[in-house]
């Protein structure tokens, strides 16, 4: 991954352009009240057979492709995709790892093998330590997590060279051509990932189950790390190449003389693979930009990264704009037939990296909601790039892709699992659309995109029309909102309707959602054999067993949600906690009325079943749990990770957190005097964990207004972590462990925030010590500050300050059930 512009234009020009647009729309649709939407005439043609793609485990277990989406034993499914680079991680802490990424619903690991870092002198590979391949896949399948390996030769991944080792520029060949001489060595390459990976393909009943070929290849490529400040981009790229090489990913319109030898290259790379064991049913390219793909044997996927970093400031993106993703992929033109395959959004921007001239600052709201976007855009995969963030090894150089001007260690890229392991506020707002996708994906894989007329003509500077599409088989599916733009806050549409037109009737959706949020609602869903005509909460998950089915859903802030169900003669609704039912016409009506949950059943045909409805501040809390007899949902402030019949709590600064269970008798806790019930009249299960509280000492020591010393405290029982937190005003920090550089950060105004149990107990000298570069007032980055981050320059033109250090411990307590 790695990033260009925009098509050549002033940004003086862009933003009196965009200004002059958003003055113009907002003229015209601004008393807009009430949208109409036609879904009647949703259809799609699935293709199958025409791509040669899918594969069998020794289970029987069948993994297929067609055009719109993927199966697996012929139920459709929708991934999701988390990367994370085993080799920036501590092999240690990798089990941990895989487990948090699927506590957060993430389906498929995505990892990339860097050449360099494996084979960094000719001949002699590195498969030990954190860079050991067999032993993380391993683990991914004790985790029952599938994974997508990416071979490159060439990856990128803001790596040095992109991945590629030093030593190949003094070889007398081009690389990433057909030239014999790199094949040859490329051959060796993939002749090691093999071996490592031997037995563990989904065919042999391992855990991966795609390879992806190359990256952006006849798109993108690095400079490589042999360079002078000053000097030109020297390109990874073959000769004939260059002429078509961005930066990175990019809206490419350049004619490449060269495609079909592209294409026959990429061909070339998947038989070495397959040579050397690389076989599995799925096979992945990066697609955009006119890049060359493996045609109808590989799945292209796209690629959308807000916040850009290319630009001279903030630049407001396309990215939250509903469309047509099969027929109109992200950074199109593209190189193959988008009608043949499905469309696999799999390097969606969830953060970004900081360069040290542009640092932009991610929301959390930014995440989801483009996420929201992309499924109503007829996306039936997901993926993250980066879901989990790590920190670059050093070998004879600095890994880290330097000639960019990326941190040296750290790889960060402010994800929702920070490069220490932190859980932020966008694992929590993601993990909603996946839970919701694993158990739903089957329904809404299938269905058919539909757009508002005149949606081609709403712009990202149009702040006051509401944006939505609907995805549907023509009477029931799902209608997506989306009221977030980066770089721009859009009005809350509040007192809106939106007509939804099906084959058998009209249904109106009241609208009321707040500025940065988005929402999914469903409408004519199956309830267990019941018709829910339409929700103004959006669904969840769904829990209990096949005899006793329970759905969950939330209410989005900010809007009073509304159950309506279609009247029938042996429908019963019955309140079990703070709803208001009523019967008018052919409907029946349920308005949960509530604080924290409310819940209702349905009965019909002798079929129960109950709807439990929480608020979002609840639904950001929650959990899937599996046991022996069902599925079930739990909350708790505390991160809860679960390893078959015992469940871990991570719990960053308080020793005393609550824990809940629904359905009601899921979890039987072992006796424990940290652990006790509390009984109430909730349809939950609640409980109290108090644990002994610790405080780490800190001991630190200032020596002058930009060093600082801090000795590694003790990893006490009872503790996961302890972080060290440095809020600080500067340009760039830098830790040393032992005199080598352990970790750096870029400021973005956001402190410095260090998990410490990688080092503790791995220091002759047991501190670290800091050193903070001062910020200078001609700082390009300045653009990127958020206002309060931003420092006033007096009469000096530099300024650097230590404001404050603190540690916080992450509690961690496990819990055994029957």
């Amino acid at each position: 991954m790695n990033f260009k512009t925009w098509p050549e234009t002033s940004v003086f020009f862009r933003t009196s352009i965009f200004l002059f647009l958003g003055v113009v729309q907002l003229s015209a649709f601004a008393q807009q009240k009430s949208y109409t939407i036609d879904v009647s005439k949703s259809t799609k043609e699935i293709k199958e057979g025409q791509l040669q793609l899918g594969g069998s485990d020794p289970k029987g277990n069948k993994i297929a492709v067609n055009n719109y989406y993927i199966s697996y034993n012929n139920k459709a499914i929708i991934p999701v995709t988390g990367e994370f680079h085993f080799s920036r991680y501590d092999e240690k802490y990798w089990d941990e790892s895989i487990k948090k990424m699927k506590a957060g619903g993430i389906s498929m690991v995505a990892t990339y093998v860097f050449w360099n870092i494996h084979e960094e002198k000719e001949g002699v590979f590195n498969w030990s330590g954190n860079r050991n391949l067999r032993k993380f896949l391993t683990l991914c399948a004790d985790n029952e997590m599938q994974v997508i390996i990416r071979i490159g030769p060439f990856c990128h991944g803001e790596i040095r060279n992109g991945g590629l080792p030093d030593w190949i520029l003094s070889k007398p060949f081009s690389v990433r051509s057909n030239d014999a001489g790199y094949l040859a060595t490329v051959d060796k390459l993939y002749a090691e990932i093999g071996k490592q990976m031997k037995g563990l393909f989904f065919k042999d009943g391992g855990p991966v189950i795609a390879t992806q070929i190359e990256n952006e290849y006849q798109h993108s490529a690095s400079p490589w790390g042999m360079t002078y400040p000053g000097a030109p981009y020297d390109w990874t790229a073959s000769a004939r190449d260059k002429a078509v090489t961005h930066e990175g990913v990019a809206v490419s319109d350049v004619k490449n003389p060269y495609a079909e030898l592209g294409r026959d290259h990429m061909k070339v790379l998947k038989s070495l693979a397959t040579k050397n064991g690389m076989i599995t049913p799925l096979y992945t390219a990066t697609g955009w930009g006119n890049a060359a793909i493996v045609d109808k044997e590989s799945i292209p996927v796209t690629a959308a990264y807000a916040y850009p970093t290319w630009t001279e400031k903030a630049d407001i993106s396309p990215f939250y704009q509903f469309k047509d993703m099969t027929k109109n992929p992200d950074y199109a033109p593209i190189s193959y037939d988008s009608q043949q395959y499905p469309a696999f959004a799999a390097e969606l921007g969830s953060g970004i990296m900081s360069t040290y001239v542009r640092r932009p600052t991610v929301p959390a709201e930014s995440m989801d909601a483009l996420i929201n976007r992309c499924l109503g855009s007829a996306a039936n995969g997901l993926g993250y790039y980066m879901y989990h963030g790590g920190s670059t090894p050093k070998g004879d150089f600095f890994f880290s892709d330097e000639a960019y001007g990326y941190p040296k260690i750290s790889y960060d890229f402010q994800a929702p699992i920070g490069e220490y392991g932190q859980v932020r506020p966008a694992f929590h707002r993601l993990k909603l659309i996946h839970f919701f996708l694993k158990d739903f994906g089957d329904v809404l894989a299938p269905m058919v995109v539909t757009l508002p007329q005149g949606n081609e003509k709403i712009k990202p500077e149009n702040l006051e029309t509401l944006r939505y599409s609907v995805r549907s088989n023509g009477k029931s599916g799902f209608l997506f909102v989306n009221n977030f733009q980066d770089d721009a806050k859009l009005t809350d549409k509040v007192g809106l309707t939106i007509n939804v037109k099906t084959t058998t009737e009209i249904i109106s959706f009241p609208i009321a959602i707040k500025s940065g949020e988005n929402a999914i609602y469903p409408f004519n869903l199956d309830l267990n054999g019941i018709n829910l005509k339409y929700a103004t909460a959006q669904l969840l998950t769904k829990v209990g067993t096949l005899e006793s089915q329970r759905y969950v859903f939330f209410s989005n802030d900010g809007e009073k949600p509304v159950f309506v169900f279609s009247k029938s003669a042996d429908l019963k609704i019955n309140n079990l906690s703070a709803c208001n039912i009523t019967q008018s016409g052919n409907e029946w009506r349920v308005i949960p009325n509530f604080q924290a949950s409310a819940e209702f059943s349905l009965e019909q045909n002798g079929k129960k079943t109950r709807v439990l409805v929480i608020t979002k501040e609840t639904a950001l809390k929650s959990y899937l749990l599996t046991t022996d007899k069902q599925e079930a949902i739990a909350f708790s402030d505390a991160l809860i990770l679960q390893d078959k019949e015992e469940l871990k709590f991570l719990s960053l600064g308080k020793s005393d957190f609550g824990f809940s269970t629904y359905p009601k008798a899921t979890i039987i806790p072992l006796a424990d005097s940290r652990f006790t019930q509390i009984k109430d009249s909730s349809p939950l299960d609640n409980y109290r964990i108090t644990l002994p509280s610790i405080k780490s000492e800190l001991v630190h020591n200032l020596t002058g207004e930009d060093k600082v010393q801090v000795k590694l405290p003790i990893l006490d029982k009872g503790l996961n972590d302890v972080f060290l937190n440095i809020d600080y005003l500067g340009d760039v920090g830098l830790a040393y462990l032992d005199n080598n550089l352990v970790a750096d950060d870029f400021y973005k105004g956001l402190p410095w925030n260090i998990g410490l149990k990688q080092f503790i107990g791995n220091s002759k000298q047991n501190e670290l010590q800091f050193y903070f570069r001062p910020i200078y007032k001609s700082a390009t980055y300045l653009v990127d500050l958020l206002p309060s981050a931003k420092p006033t320059f007096a009469k000096d033109a530099k300024l650097v300050d230590i404001k404050r250090v603190s540690l916080v411990p992450e509690y961690t307590y496990t819990l055994k059930f029957k």
